[in-house]
């Protein structure tokens, strides 16, 4: 076994959302602050407060921006998000994904 490393992942903040069905890590990044998180199979409807970029990580989500109908989008695809808005995400299986606050 090799020796263990003093340094451990101390995330900013750890969120959960949707009776635990949505959850995140927070994490300062060298683009600054984002998450990255899981979403289980589930339909769910968010809101932002400052403009937001999300990437797919892993699976295939359906989103609906307040303005538009919904778009598919896979495993390394992205989006961005206005400020002071919502959006609706639909998930057929679980959804890896990372977001970046502005």
């Amino acid at each position: 076994m090799s020796e263990l490393n003093s340094s451990v992942i101390e995330p900013v903040a750890h969120n959960t959302y949707f009776e635990g069905k949505v959850q995140s890590l927070g994490l300062a990044t060298a683009a600054g602050k984002a998450t990255v998180g899981v979403m289980k199979k589930g339909t769910y409807t968010f809101s932002t407060s400052s403009p937001e970029k999300m990437i797919v990580i892993a699976g295939q989500l359906h989103l609906k921006l307040a303005d538009g109908s919904f778009k598919i989008y896979e495993e390394q695809g992205e989006f961005d998000v206005a400020a002071n808005t919502s959006f609706e995400v639909m998930c057929d299986a679980d959804v890896a994904y990372l977001c970046y606050y502005a």
